[in-house]
């Protein structure tokens, strides 16, 4: 017997950051999933049989994908909805959502929305006409609160958001993705070094400048501490300037694959995620990176941010300082660096609790009792 299709639609296909939208449609167990997408971007392969993007980089497909974010519609995506006639369309974001608004609309298909972030978090005024995506979500975001079937908030954190802004209570679940807790968990023949590991995008939310500061202080009373850093983004070339200037052993090592990161994480003694609300409201919704270390029995120094304190319990599995608070992010790590036990009781609390709590295979039940919930009705 056929499994019953979703559709999950995002505007880019699909980049390297948003490994999570492929583990959604590649964990499904009793679902079928199709990707769709109005551009096709480099970055991470997705089953082409099951794949359908408007532009693909030529000049018409650059027009054709113009005309469906203006008037939402597209006859080719329309025809290859009808053709997989799929229960529902997932969309991932808050400005995908809006984008394929209009054609779930026409081919009267139940729309639910992920809502993972910046999406439910910056500032309409800083935003609204930084790009053709944002304008059309303002000017569609009335229309989808009332149409969209349901909103999934990746936290409580983002599902608060959702409610300030006036969407309807009734309709918004938070539902946490979770990781996969057998691809992540610690070897324990490898012996853990002296080292604090940073993943992320390095943009300004992810507060590593205030990890660099915090690091200085923490290599002034164990100076074979040293900082490794994984991640690219704009920030890169100043905070290696600022790194330069404060720090004598840390590592810059641009983006790399999951072996590698898990690797460091495997490695690694702590973990920062040292995030904040950025100047146009942006932050996160809950860091995946949080799960992934913690699962490999990493404790987490962080912040008081978002839905990070929905994943990492303070005294236990690791510590949360205010956001930019850097004293307490260098003796928070400072603690743990220095105590032995502290750390053992920490790292073996942080993979319990995930296990316990964001193990995927559980999540992905919750997330399919959620579409089948949808299609009955």
């Amino acid at each position: 017997m056929s499994k019953p299709p979703v559709v999950i639609f995002n505007s880019l296909l699909l980049p390297s950051s948003q490994t999570f939208i492929r583990s959604l449609g590649e964990q499904l167990q009793s679902f079928t999933a199709y990707y769709v997408g109005s551009r096709q971007v480099q970055g991470l392969a997705l089953p082409p049989e099951r794949t359908t993007v408007l532009n693909q980089g030529n000049f018409f497909g650059q027009f054709q994908e113009g005309i469906f974010k203006l008037n939402g519609f597209s006859r080719k995506l329309s025809e290859r909805i009808k053709q997989v006639n799929p229960i529902l369309i997932n969309a991932q974001f808050g400005l995908s959502g809006a984008l394929i608004l209009p054609l779930a609309r026409s081919l009267n298909i139940p729309l639910l929305v992920h809502y993972r972030g910046a999406d439910a978090t910056v500032k309409e005024e800083y935003v609204r006409y930084s790009s053709l995506n944002h304008w059309i979500y303002y000017q569609r975001r009335e229309s989808l609160k009332q149409e969209a079937r349901l909103f999934i908030a990746v936290s409580d954190f983002i599902k608060g958001k959702l409610k300030e802004q006036g969407f309807p209570e009734e309709k918004i679940v938070t539902h946490y993705d979770g990781i996969n807790i057998h691809q992540f968990q610690p070897d324990d023949t490898l012996l853990r070094e002296p080292v604090i590991l940073f993943v992320g995008r390095l943009t300004e939310k992810k507060g590593c400048e205030y990890l660099i500061k915090a690091m200085a202080k923490v290599q002034t009373v164990l100076p074979e501490v040293q900082l490794v850093i994984i991640g690219g983004g704009p920030l890169r070339s100043s905070l290696e300037v600022l790194a330069a200037k404060l720090l004598h052993n840390y590592q810059f090592l641009g983006t790399q694959p999951s072996n590698v990161v898990k690797n460091w994480m495997n490695r690694a003694r702590l973990l920062a995620v040292p995030s904040v609300t950025a100047f146009q409201g942006d932050s996160e919704g809950l860091p995946t990176v949080v799960l992934e270390g913690q699962a490999m029995a990493l404790p987490v120094i962080s912040t008081l941010h978002a839905g990070i304190p929905e994943a990492v319990i303070h005294g236990q599995t690791g510590f949360l300082a205010a956001e930019r608070d850097v004293e307490s992010l260098a003796e928070y790590s400072l603690q743990l660096l220095k105590d032995p036990q502290m750390w053992q009781s920490f790292s073996e609390q942080a993979r319990q609790h995930v296990q316990a709590n964001f193990d995927s295979e559980k999540q992905m039940q919750i997330l399919e009792g959620i579409y089948e919930m949808v299609s009955r009705e």
